[in-house]
């Protein structure tokens, strides 16, 4: 009865965990909703008059990126911009014969006009962090563009973003990630789809409301004065974008986010990419709640909601261990559910989860119309989207599990760069790309195992109890399925 106890306990917890993180988005759709109500009336410079416009650097870190280097470096000399006022740092950390061609093509770009500098460095210290860093020490501009490798700006972009720095407070303006490559496949549409929310229901619904939103490391540009203050790149997390924003706002620094302002960019077509990019992520959110917890709840100057709120944000990756508790104690909690009847009461908390669910449909939803329009014909294919997206990332929460928990002990590791591709249509190949990694990881094994171990949870569903079965935990079980299935198989194929 211990062990019973012991699984419903910890069961519950991870249930109502998620269900906290549930109802802190659905204050974030309300925000979100709110904010379309309100007017912008953010101060803002006059680029019709010479002496108001900002003096920019582009930054472009960037490490061995054979197949999108030429695109992005065409397309960076394409922004609509005075030429006496911009600057474009390429941070080439490369490895490899890119350093070559991309020295020759910025020696090209050069004789154009363009004030652009190639910039490599001895070792790779602090990674992306170190690169920022070493080309912040040299920069000309007040305020500081980045772009990763696979971002392509339109040429209006920094004349629609750089206005709002006439407000001395702001230090960094963001803005909206699209995706040049959305319907590629079913990995690059719900990669689209968890990226939209992020970037209209979440992002939106913080900055609305004053709190803690990040800088996401690209397509958007930070105030030099604002880097230095908040006490500059940091290389020690694996999201030094982040835990520089955290540390900006904890010293009252203002972010304007800009959802109107669509920056393009490619999604990794290939699972191993996409966990490579995941793990990052995932990873160096737990590490930065490590960092951050204490500042954030020893700060003076923000507000109890706001401190709540960062720290669901700081515990966004973390949620993926909920999950993966929930789902692998789901099995066990069946057959308790159905050997002690005196139990029964405890698992009106299950319900938690599905209203849970219930929760992230409708904030999801907002999100999709916002991009793909209204309609009971664009609703049911919602339908099929969101519960797609629900299993394979379901089926992503052993992994991304495992770098919540390197995060929160704090074990450190290298910062893998996710493998570029230059693919945007089906006809494009990734196949033959040189930065793919040719070895399968040990947890695609586990992920395989996990996929029978939810079979046997559908068989169980039959099996259970004296009255016929129990098919409450059905459709989970089939998702969990379905998600495991995915990713196992995905991951065997990308190695072929």
């Amino acid at each position: 009865m211990i062990l019973e106890t012991l699984i419903i306990v910890i069961y519950t917890i991870a249930i109502l965990l998620i269900f906290m993180y549930a109802l802190a988005q659905l204050n974030l759709l309300y925000n979100y909703l709110s904010s379309k109500k309100t007017i912008d009336d953010c101060e803002t410079f006059d680029l019709s008059k010479p002496n108001e416009i900002p003096y920019v650097t582009i930054q472009l870190p960037v490490y061995n990126e054979m197949y999108v280097m030429e695109r992005l470096l065409d397309n960076i000399a394409l922004l609509d911009y005075p030429k006496n006022k911009l600057e474009i740092q390429v941070l080439d950390d490369s490895t490899d014969e890119t350093v070559a061609s991309t020295r020759e093509q910025i020696e090209k770009l050069q004789s154009t006009g363009l004030d652009i500098k190639h910039i490599t460095r001895v070792d790779r210290s602090g990674f992306k962090a170190g690169a920022l860093k070493e080309g912040l020490k040299i920069a000309k501009g007040d305020f500081i563009a980045i772009f990763d490798a696979d971002f392509l700006p339109q040429k209006s972009w920094l004349k629609r973003t750089i206005l709002y720095f006439k407000d001395p407070e702001i230090g960094v303006v963001q803005t909206r990630w699209g995706h040049i490559n959305r319907n590629y496949s079913i990995l690059t549409k719900i990669q689209a789809f968890a990226l939209d929310a992020h970037f209209t229901l979440e992002q939106v619904g913080r900055n609305s409301k004053g709190h803690f939103i990040n800088f996401n490391g690209t397509a958007g540009i930070w105030r030099k004065e604002c880097i230095i203050d908040a006490g500059n790149w940091e290389g020690d997390t694996l999201t030094e974008d982040l835990d520089l924003s955290y540390r900006a706002q904890l010293k009252n620094w203002k972010f304007k986010y800009l959802e109107n302002v669509e920056t393009p960019a490619e999604l990794p077509v290939v699972i191993s990419a996409a966990r490579s990019q995941q793990f990052r992520w995932n990873k160096g959110g737990a590490e930065n709640f490590r960092k951050m917890l204490w500042r954030v709840i020893k700060s003076k100057n923000i507000s109890t909601k706001t401190k709540i709120h960062g720290l669901l944000h700081l515990l966004n990756s973390t949620m993926f261990l909920n999950v993966f508790i929930v789902a692998i104690l789901s099995i066990p909690m069946l057959y308790i559910k159905n050997e002690y009847a005196h139990l029964r009461f405890y698992f009106y908390f299950m319900s938690f989860f599905v209203m849970s669910t219930i929760i992230f449909f409708i904030c999801y939803w907002f999100m999709y119309k916002q991009i793909y329009g209204s309609g009971f014909k664009k609703f049911f294919g919602y339908i099929g989207m969101f519960f797609t997206f629900f299993s394979i990332a379901m089926g992503f929460s052993l992994h991304n599990s495992i770098a919540v928990l390197e995060g929160h002990m704090g074990k450190r590791s290298e910062f893998v760069r996710t493998p570029k591709f230059n693919i945007s249509t089906i006809r494009d190949s990734w196949k033959g790309n040189k930065y793919l990694r040719k070895k399968l990881s040990p947890h695609v094994i586990i992920e395989g195992i996990l996929m029978l171990y939810f079979g046997f949870g559908l068989y169980s569903a039959f099996v259970v109890g004296d009255q016929g079965g129990d098919f409450g935990l059905f459709p989970f079980h089939l998702m969990l399925f379905v998600g495991f299935g995915y990713v196992f198989f995905k991951s065997l194929s990308s190695k072929v």
